[in-house]
């Protein structure tokens, strides 16, 4: 009997089960045969072989160092500084690299404040162009996430940052009218988590509602945003309404769908992540893989 997305959910922040995994040999090579189709490697040269093939067939990318759930400030410094060194590093990638990264990675849950002063640093490091975007966490999360990129989108660094929008989340709409005041990049996805109810739309036909009323409330504000799905059907049906407006995808899914995109002068941009902390973003994908 299939595993269920909840369940598969729940076993994602289980280090008891990462640890009994990658603690045998066998265990960790199967786990990372599996991670490595989504998965860059586990270091920025990785990463950035990566950029440069995606960009030689016209997509570009953002890149993402793994990493969450940090509850030590002076961790979430060093993780910082890492940040701000990939910043640098992107003068020597192709034009169109962005950096993607969790807030929670930068110490959002230890100090809100220092984790946005470290997002308007990096934000300040990258070349002129580029952008950093700010992933998306659970709805506990959530005002804190929109607080500290409207934090520093008012810093004069709107044009550096893009923000994440979960279209099942009941909240969304009135938190796009911020978002949209402070002129960020929105990429608009339906939503990862399992959240309750009084929280969140039903996954299927009301999430998928949700989505087209935002991408068209988007679109019609002449708002810099992308569409990130990779529900075949919805993103066809806002592109046939819309225009090409850009997509965005997740490296290792479907990359027979990216060709095609760039073979329709679509833009695309893929989400490339690399670092050892693999694991969890390996359950992630096969959790959303049922249903999502």
């Amino acid at each position: 009997m299939p595993i269920s997305r909840d369940v598969l959910f729940r076993l994602v922040t289980n280090e008891r089960l990462e640890r009994a995994v990658r603690s045998v040999p066998p265990g960790e090579r199967l786990a990372w045969k599996a991670a490595s189709r989504y998965v860059a490697g586990t270091t920025f040269e990785d990463a950035a072989r990566v950029a440069r093939r995606l960009r030689e067939h016209g997509v570009a990318c953002a890149i993402d160092r793994f990493g969450e759930l940090v509850e030590d400030a002076s961790m979430a410094r060093r993780v910082a500084d890492g940040y701000l060194r990939l910043a640098g590093e992107l003068t020597g990638l192709p034009d169109g690299t962005w950096l993607a990264v969790d807030l929670s990675h930068l110490g959002l849950d230890v100090d809100p404040r220092g984790c946005a002063d470290h997002l308007a640093a990096i934000a300040r490091a990258l070349p002129e162009g580029r952008r950093i975007q700010v992933g998306a966490e659970d709805t506990a999360r959530t005002d804190a996430v929109l607080t500290c990129v409207l934090d520093v989108a008012a810093r004069d660094l709107a044009d550096r940052l893009g923000a994440t929008v979960q279209a099942n989340l009941r909240r969304t709409p009135s938190d796009l009218d911020r978002l949209l005041a402070a002129g960020v990049h929105i990429r608009l996805v339906k939503g990862a988590y399992v959240e309750p109810t009084a929280r969140a739309l039903r996954y299927g036909e009301p999430t998928d509602v949700a989505y087209l009323r935002l991408a068209h409330r988007l679109a019609a504000a002449d708002a810099p945003f992308a569409l990130a799905t990779h529900d075949g059907v919805l993103r066809e049906a806002l592109l046939s309404a819309l225009g090409p407006v850009p997509v965005e995808q997740l490296f290792g899914v479907r990359p027979d769908v990216v060709d095609d995109l760039v073979a329709r002068e679509v833009p695309v941009r893929v989400y490339v992540p690399y670092g050892d902390n693999w694991f969890r973003y390996l359950m992630r994908r096969l959790a959303e893989s049922r249903g999502s």
